[in-house]
């Protein structure tokens, strides 16, 4: 078949053409903002998952929501290691940039593009001495720094201040502004908490400034370590592999837009290949489509396509994570491969390597970092990444 045509999507953070078994989700945030926009006190939504289960183009699809009705909107992706106040200032400039225009009182603009300002700028960087200083970085705000407000060097201070003003910037304008932070469990610790003691003065005061974040499974854990509240802060939605009827929608739908066809057993055997996973899904249905020769696409040529798309997913999607690993943080992931598929414990693989715990914290800690294993719960380990287990007993020792 024409690959021109080809509909589908494997891709980070790319949209499907379908966005298929997310309807619960898509409805809890509708209900969100309409409960913003109506004045109602409402809290900040988590979505949490593995890699590849579409927590990224959920987060998109959600801003989308938030841009129709007009709300002032702004995205940053964590990483591990740095502080969260400069992409903040950033998505939060974006943010009240698009609700200018609207406002009757250019002076409030500028009042808060100045206390943004400040607070873009306040980060203690440590000189050669060791000692705190300010550095001057220049967000592109063309009005002066305020003085005396979001600017004390203390994050927890500034950004709740910020967040307070952001918001009433916002109720001026009758709409709410949204957040959306990626790869949230790689915010540090402190800021992980200085971002719920904001949210919490935010949801305390009913300002019309929500945080969306999206993260791997752990990512509650994170979060209630820093604030003992936070469980009571977010609304948490887990979101996991599509059942088959979804998975069958997302396949199906794009095809029909083409004039194309499943036969039934074909899409037994596509689902048998992605195990539901929308990335997975997304990543058979083009090599399908692309070997097919004719539609109705038959069980037969999944059979022909499954070893390109393997191959494909080896490189890309296992493979590119597997060689930022060192060669202990390999070992300790193929340990945990032969202990099955499920989280298991870190006694376990220190067993399975005949080493002593203790000794393998820093390769389990870096597999942490680098986002490649999360600790599903205490003494207990698990990949971020679905069928990585597989992949690595697939591979020479």
């Amino acid at each position: 078949m024409d690959p021109v045509r080809n509909p589908y999507a494997p891709g980070a953070g790319q949209r499907p053409p379908e966005l298929a078994g997310r309807d619960r989700e898509l409805r809890q945030f509708e209900v969100v903002l309409e409960r913003v926009a109506r004045g109602r006190p409402e809290r900040s939504m988590i979505v949490t998952g593995l890699r590849g289960v579409g927590k990224t183009v959920l987060l998109n699809a959600f801003r989308s929501m938030a841009i129709q009705r007009l709300w002032g909107t702004g995205k940053i992706e964590a990483r591990p290691d740095q502080s969260i106040r400069r992409p903040v200032a950033s998505a939060l400039h974006r943010a009240v940039r698009e609700l200018a225009p609207r406002h009757r009182a250019p002076d409030r603009i500028e009042e808060f593009l100045g206390v943004l300002k400040a607070f873009a700028q306040a980060e203690p960087e440590p000189s050669g001495k060791g000692k705190a200083r300010v550095h001057r970085w220049q967000p592109g705000i063309d009005v002066p720094a305020s003085r005396g407000r979001a600017d004390s060097g203390d994050l927890e201070i500034d950004l709740t201040e910020l967040f307070v003003d952001a918001a009433s910037v916002a109720t001026d304008v009758g709409v709410g502004i949204a957040l959306f932070v990626d790869e949230m469990q790689d915010i540090p610790a402190d800021d992980v908490s200085a971002l719920c003691a904001a949210c919490h003065e935010l949801s305390q005061v009913g300002g019309p400034l929500i945080v969306v974040g999206a993260g791997l499974p752990h990512l509650p854990a994170v979060l209630s370590a820093s604030k003992s509240y936070s469980e009571r802060l977010f609304r948490y939605a887990r979101i996991d592999r599509l059942d088959r009827e979804s998975a069958d929608v997302a396949l199906m739908a794009p095809a029909e837009r083409e004039d194309v066809t499943f036969t039934e057993d074909a899409l037994d055997a596509l689902y048998g290949a992605a195990d539901g996973y929308p990335y997975f899904v997304q990543a058979y249905a083009k090599v399908v489509w692309d070997v097919a020769p004719d539609t109705p696409i038959t069980a037969d040529d999944i059979k022909v396509a499954a070893p390109e798309a393997e191959s494909e997913l080896a490189v890309g999607f296992f493979g590119s994570r597997y060689e930022r690993a060192t060669p202990a943080e390999r070992d300790y992931m193929r340990a945990m491969a032969m202990l099955g598929d499920d989280p298991v414990p870190t006694a376990s693989v220190a067993d399975e390597l005949g080493r002593k715990p203790s000794s393998l914290s820093p390769a389990r800690d870096g597999l942490i970092k680098k986002g490649l294993i999360y600790s599903a719960e205490r003494g207990m380990v698990a990949f971020t990444v679905p069928h990585f287990g597989k992949f690595l007993r697939s591979q020479p020792a």
